[in-house]
């Protein structure tokens, strides 16, 4: 019997509306765990690190000119070398599951597990060696950008820990690891704009939109497309609320002056 046959079937002011909004709510529903099969959040995850990737490109490509021509000491070269062959790392983990080549992702992982242990070293190196750089040719001042460099790696590990305790969740594991390096995405956005369109920031708000918007752009678009699948994670909406609010705050702290002294007052100490 066909649903239209059953609907006619009974009294008259009791028929049931099959198109009622029951299915417009169920798109808001957290899920813990995915019911749906695994393959299709593969083509989503692809397109994701695609748009991280023009980001880079963009980004550095735009800034890579006058970044050499400050003859940057060689810790910064292999900061940069880490941090790219990181990202030719993710790529060829969301290929080989696109290619369903599961066994060789999972081998592949504890590979990619050392290598953030190596990025979470660097990172730091790299704004020690930045802000040396700066006061080797411009004297002593304030590096308020730790806060955004911070947020940024701090971000990075925690969800990417996250991500690898969710591994038997396929549908979280992917959508956290994604997110983990949408959580590095600024430096390359940032310069996109930084070259095209430099501004003077007046507000947190300004300086969030500034500097953060490429994360706020992908996150709106997987969530969206998760919200239009009907596929929200839990754990996924969680922390990318989270990773903004992170942000903001790292934007607040860049324009707040007793930030700014402290940071002078590090930048003092390494001089020494």
């Amino acid at each position: 019997m066909t649903l239209a046959q059953y609907d006619a079937m009974l009294p008259a002011g009791s028929k049931i509306n099959w198109r009622s909004p029951v299915e417009k709510f169920a798109r808001w529903k957290w899920h813990v765990r995915g019911n749906w099969n695994p393959r299709e959040d593969r083509i989503p995850s692809l397109v994701w690190l695609g748009i991280l990737w023009i980001g880079m490109i963009l980004g550095f490509g735009l800034d890579a000119k006058s970044f050499l021509a400050e003859n940057p000491p060689l810790l910064l070269h292999l900061h940069a070398a880490v941090y790219t062959i990181w990202m030719f790392l993710i790529t060829a983990q969301v290929l080989l599951i696109v290619r369903d080549r599961v066994y060789l992702h999972r081998k592949l992982g504890w590979l990619l597990v050392a290598w953030a242990c190596l990025m979470g070293i660097m990172g730091p190196v790299a704004v020690y060696s930045a802000a040396m750089m700066s006061v080797k040719a411009h004297g002593l001042y304030p590096h308020p950008l730790i806060a955004v460099q911070a947020v940024n790696l701090g971000g990075f590990l925690i969800l990417f820990a996250i991500g690898l305790g969710l591994r038997k969740n396929p549908a979280a594991h992917k959508r956290m690891m994604i997110l983990a390096n949408v959580s590095l995405a600024p430096p390359g956005f940032s310069r996109i704009l930084e070259n095209l369109y430099p501004i003077r920031l007046n507000s947190p708000l300004s300086g969030f939109l500034y500097g953060f918007y490429g994360n706020i752009l992908i996150i709106v678009l997987m969530l969206g497309w998760d919200l239009y699948r009907g596929r929200l994670i839990r754990s996924h909406v969680l922390a990318s609320m989270a990773l903004l609010s992170f942000d903001f705050l790292a934007a607040f702290l860049y324009g707040w002056k007793p930030w700014s002294d402290l940071t002078l007052q590090w930048v003092t100490a390494w001089a020494k």
